[in-house]
């Protein structure tokens, strides 16, 4: 089973401020799609809808885990 990485199933906690963020900040609102369509390739990957190089799908589970990070630093003003 394929664990789900959006952000709301992340940081439940933060519903109410990741939607907030996403209407009232542009920059969050471009980086929470980014990391979206990141996860999106990963999943389609994991799914066997297409085949890459493990060294591929590890590189794009590294960039998912960073623009977390900073997301989750927008999220809790950290």
């Amino acid at each position: 089973m394929i664990e789900k990485h959006d952000l709301h199933h992340e940081f439940p906690e933060y519903h109410d401020r990741i939607h907030d963020l996403k209407i009232s900040d542009a920059h969050f609102a471009r980086l929470f799609a980014e990391y979206h369509d990141i996860n999106r390739e990963i999943i389609r990957i994991e799914d066997g809808v297409e085949n890459t190089a493990d060294e591929y799908l590890e590189d794009l589970k590294k960039k998912r885990l960073l623009f977390k990070d900073k997301l989750y630093g927008m999220i809790t003003n950290e």
